[in-house]
């Protein structure tokens, strides 16, 4: 027992100045230009830093602990078991002598470990708790978050109101005959895109929450993997209510427009109609960027802090939540191409005329190549600083993969600007590339399927799905659904019962889709990978150097 808490403990750490890796855009130009042995200066911003990181290691040690004389209960209580049916099947009373023995041994040997358990308590509440043993104990121990029924009820009744909204909205439209007026295309031209916005956030949230209940059923580490502080990640039924209400509120909105378009009384007041989206989306901001201690602040601190890393790309060091939130905006194109055109419509003035002439400018069409491909040149960026970092290979040929969707996209954009026969030709064969090398790097390398001598045919050794046809409809599905980018280049762009912006939303649905089920099993490829390579640890480094040469001494 003693050997596996010395384990735990750090026997070296290696000199401050080397902590300090290029995480950061100062960081990183701090090591382009300064040499590997300059000294550091001490302020007070790096004092409170150190402390916080004393604090964490000490939480860590406090819990690894805990963790410890768990395992040995656990262990003791098995032999427990083990000899009571072993006596009564031999009707022997052996068990006595074993048990004592087990008592003496190092794994039933807890002594030392509850010393140490009490001495980082008396520390921790003493120097980071001012004394107070509730407030410390609250925060060395780890928070279980438990589920409420009411929670689940008002997010199932929310879901259950936007179904009857939905269920409204077509009514309204079949019985005005709203799609039959002669107002239709200008309606789907400017207003529809506006709100798809809303519609494209929802299911992707629906997504993730489906993704979090089901890496929680198989007992996928996920919160760990991306780093969320102990006890504030979000759960699948939060996220689930957070969707429902956008949902319902998007849904109220899109309702008011139609009813405030289709009442003669209305239709005098075109600005404050068209400005019912912006003012829904400003609001949506608002509660994204607000800084009181509202609607899960943490987490959106965290969504927000991740997407910083990424508009700073390749200044941040690359970790597994940033290259992530990047692979879902790679699947929200169309999401960025409605705030493009948010800022035409109502920057230029085109909301009051209820005028569409975004597609007439020469420069928002040069905006519509770069939105899109924004998403993908960030994780460009991000494979090439895990490649300096990491000297890994892999990350170039992971690099050329969203290099050549840049250039797909690039060449699908220019296409739908009708810019020749041409670019239709280059868009084609562009595509089909990046078509066969993402679905050949998401279904081998993320997802780590398709391996010749596994255990299980054709996927992979270690699954967490009992049911491996799972597996192959997951495969096809990603196929299926990477080949619907496809349809600008065959020339599906209209059809004659659904508008063009309609189909172009359809698609983006689709690969929202096909983006939620890839979540899960990259999720589940790299918890076994953790889980089989020993990747998974915590490393809090200590912020202080010593001499090699000196003893160390416990502070405890």
């Amino acid at each position: 027992m003693i050997m596996l808490v010395l384990l735990l403990i750090p026997l070296q750490s290696p000199p401050f100045q080397e902590l300090h890796l290029p995480e950061t855009p100062i960081s990183t130009l701090k090591c382009m230009v300064m040499s590997s042995n300059s000294q550091l200066s001490y302020n007070k911003t790096e004092l409170r830093k150190a402390e916080e990181l004393m604090m964490r290691a000490l939480i860590e040690f406090y819990q690894k602990l805990r963790l410890l004389k768990d395992y040995s209960f656990l262990n003791k209580l098995a032999v427990l078991k083990i000899m009571k049916k072993y006596d009564k099947i031999t009707s022997r009373k052996a068990s006595k002598a074993y048990l004592e023995m087990v008592e003496k041994s190092p794994i039933g040997t807890t002594l030392e470990v509850t010393r140490l358990i009490e001495r980082v308590e008396t520390v921790f509440i003493k120097h980071f708790a001012d004394g107070n043993r509730r407030r410390g104990n609250d925060i060395l121990k780890r928070k279980i978050r438990s589920e409420r029924q009411g929670f689940t009820f008002l997010s199932g009744f929310l879901f259950g109101c936007s179904i009857a909204l939905v269920v409204a909205i077509i009514l309204v439209i079949h019985l005005r005959n709203i799609f039959q007026s002669p107002g239709r295309f200008q309606y789907m031209d400017n207003i529809f895109p506006l709100y798809s916005l809303f519609g494209f956030i929802v299911l992707h949230m629906l997504m993730y929450s489906s993704n979090i209940y089901f890496w929680r059923r198989y007992r996928v580490n996920y919160a760990f993997m991306f780093g969320f502080k102990q006890g504030t990640e979000l759960g699948c039924w939060e996220v689930f209510f957070l969707s429902s209400v956008l949902a319902v509120i998007t849904l109220v909105c899109v309702l008011s427009n139609l009813d405030m378009e289709a009442d003669p009384r209305t239709r005098t007041f075109a600005a404050i109609t068209e400005s019912i989206p912006l003012a829904l989306l400003i609001a949506l901001l608002c509660i994204i960027f607000c800084p009181f201690n509202i609607v899960y602040r943490s987490s959106r601190f965290f969504l927000v802090r991740s997407a910083f890393h990424l508009v700073c790309a390749p200044f941040y060091k690359v970790s597994l939540q940033d290259f992530f939130l990047a692979d879902q905006l790679t699947s929200q194109v169309q999401a960025f191409r409605s705030l493009q055109f948010y800022i035409c419509y109502y920057v230029w003035g085109d909301f009051i005329r209820r005028s569409n002439r975004c597609f007439q400018s020469k420069i928002f069409e040069a905006f519509f190549f770069v939105v899109a491909i924004i998403p993908y040149w960030i994780r460009t960026l991000q494979c090439v600083r895990r490649l300096v970092e990491e000297k890994d290979v892999e990350h170039v040929f992971n690099g050329l993969k969203y290099f050549s969707t840049i250039v797909a996209i690039a060449m699908r954009t220019g296409d739908d600007l009708n810019m020749g026969i041409v670019w239709k030709i280059m868009a084609a064969i562009s595509s089909a590339v990046a078509t066969i090398l993402g679905t050949y790097w998401d279904i081998v390398q993320d997802w780590g399927l398709l391996q010749r001598n596994s255990k299980n045919p054709w996927l992979r050794d270690k699954l967490l799905i009992s049911n491996k046809g799972v597996y192959f409809v997951a495969i096809a599905l990603n196929i299926l659904l990477r080949l619907a980018w496809m349809q600008s280049v065959l020339g599906f762009r209209e059809a004659p019962f659904i508008h063009r912006q309609a189909l172009i939303a359809i698609v983006a649905v689709l690969e929202i889709i096909r983006r939620g089920i890839w979540n899960f099993f990259r999720m589940e490829n790299e918890h076994l990978n953790n889980v089989g390579k020993f990747r998974a640890f915590n490393s809090v480094p200590l912020p202080f150097e010593y001499n090699n040469k000196l003893e160390m001494k416990s502070q405890f």
